[in-house]
This record gives structure tokens, sequence and C-alpha cells, in this order.
């Protein structure tokens, strides 16, 4: 048996033997123990349907050119990384990028995995119809995969980009009618872009990046937490990223994790650990947060 699925049978004996307070009348109006959030929590990103972990496994710190800090460890080095999540943690979400080199590594993970519990995300850096066609086939190869869960245009910049490029967004609609995906959106790297992404209905799932101390954001965190709380009021699923400040907030990560869950807004979020010690050090820095600091968005 794996050792998480050991604590969450004995999780479960725990909660029956507090439910089954109505045999002891001491307890009778007791309230229940306080929560904490956990990793492995279900979320669903917005109106998707798409359920999924509340942490995703980043595979792109420093991604370009082909190359992250992750795929560094080797294409089997980090398709072990992410069965180690899976099975020890319960991380069910994986966030790749073309750009980053790091889907066959994730195809070896879902070698090993059920497909149909993994979320795997990826993002496209093409900006015409062709391009986005080529990715979508190269992709699925890349990744050894029918279907990809969600597919996002990589970082946004202009303003304009959901008319600027549109013929390039309905390809993705039309990927998504076809099956071949499940949900788009996009990454947003300017708050004119953030603001787009928000009034759009295409834009089903956005990703974006929130720290309590602004490093590599596109505004400060309340001007990016107005436009985040607008995205889910209307449904769309929202992913943080830059969680710990692209590695400006490694010595305050309990600031930065307890900030990112505060805001009732992050439905899951991505951050990239570079071996198994700080995937599970990540792990445990969850756990020891209360639900309870929770805002409402």
């Amino acid at each position: 048996m794996k050792r998480r699925e050991f604590f969450l049978k004995a999780a479960g004996g725990a909660g029956a033997l507090w439910f089954g307070s109505k045999s002891f009348p001491w307890l009778q109006g007791a309230e229940a123990p306080a929560r904490n959030f956990s990793a492995s929590d279900t979320v669903t990103l917005g109106a998707t349907g798409i359920q999924t972990s509340r942490l995703a496994c980043g595979t792109g710190t420093m991604g370009y050119g082909g190359h992250s800090h992750q795929t560094r460890l080797g294409l089997q080095g980090l398709a072990d990384l992410l069965v180690h999540g899976y099975e020890e943690h319960g991380l069910r979400f994986f966030d790749s990028a073309g750009s980053y080199g790091s889907q066959p590594a994730i195809a070896l993970a879902l070698k090993r995995l059920p497909r149909e519990k993994i979320t795997v995300l990826t993002k496209s850096d093409s900006r015409d119809p062709a391009g986005m066609r080529r990715d979508l086939d190269s992709f699925r190869r890349q990744l050894q995969t029918d279907y990809i869960d969600i597919l996002l245009m990589h970082d946004m910049q202009s303003p304009d980009w959901t008319t600027r490029y549109r013929a390039t967004m309905d390809v993705l609609s039309e990927a998504k009618e076809k099956g071949i995906i499940r949900a788009h959106g996009c990454s947003c790297h300017t708050l004119g872009a953030l603001r787009a992404a928000a009034a759009s209905p295409w834009v089903e799932v956005d990703l974006a990046r929130m720290n309590p101390i602004g490093a590599h954001m596109d505004a400060a965190p309340a001007t990016v937490a107005g436009v985040l709380r607008q995205m889910k009021a209307a449904g769309k699923g929202v992913v943080g990223m830059k969680i710990l400040g692209q590695g400006d907030l490694r010595h305050r990560q309990d600031e930065a994790l307890s900030y990112a869950l505060s805001l009732g807004i992050l439905d899951a979020m991505t951050i990239g650990a570079e071996n198994v010690g700080e995937q599970d050090d990540l792990v445990r820095r969850i756990a020891r947060i209360p639900t309870s600091v929770a805002k409402a968005a």
C-alpha cells in the first residue's frame, strides 16, 4: 500500500469515529476540527468542469528554448518526479509548454499513471492558425496522448490580442469541438492582456502571475487581484503562477503560499519543484495553512 493510501484510509477511519458522536452524548454539539489546505485537494477550474489537484507540478522554471530547470533532471528524472508527486501526494495536474521541452517527460510519466486522472496543461507560442494546428499535432505526439486537457495561448502581451489573434483562437475552439482539447485560454504577461482575457468569453482558463510582493507580475498585487476576481466571477478557471516570485520569495515560502491561498481567487496554482525534497517540502508547507485564511472572492 502506498504511503498516501495508508494515510487516506487512516483519515477516513478517524472521520468515521468523529461523526459517530451520536453514540457519545458528551460530543453532541462539538464543532468539527479546523481543516487545513492540502496540495491534493480536488478543485474545479471555473466552469470548465475539469477537476484536478490544487497544486500543479510546474515543469518550466526559467523555461525557454526547449529547456527549463526541470528538464535538466533529464526526461526520466523529471518523469520520476511527476510520478512521485502523483503516487505520494496526489498531485494530478501537470503544467507544461512547447517552449519548456518537458512534454516528452510528461509522456513517460503518463505511461505509468492513469491518463484519465491526470490534467495536462500545455501552452503554444503560435500566433497564426497554421502554427497552432501544427502545435496541436506536435504536442499530442510529444505527450503521446489523444487529447490535451487545457491548451493555452502562451505569453499574451498585447491588449488587443483577443481581436488580433481571433483566427488562431478559432483553431482552438474547433479543436475543443472535436475533443482534441477540453478547454482553452491564455497566459498573460501584461496588465492590458490580462484585462482583455478577463473581458473575453473565449477565455476559459487563465494562467496569472500572483505573489505578495509583485515580483515578475503584470501590476501591483491588488490591481491584478481585482482583474482575477472579475475572471472568477465570470466562471473562468484561474490558475496562479510565479507564486514564489520566480525564486525571489524562496526564503519566504510560507508567506507566499499563505497569501495565494488566502485570496479566495485561485482555483489552483503551479509551482516548479526541482527535486523530490522540494516537492515534499511544498506539500508539507501547504498542509500547515488553515483554510480559515481564505477570503471570499
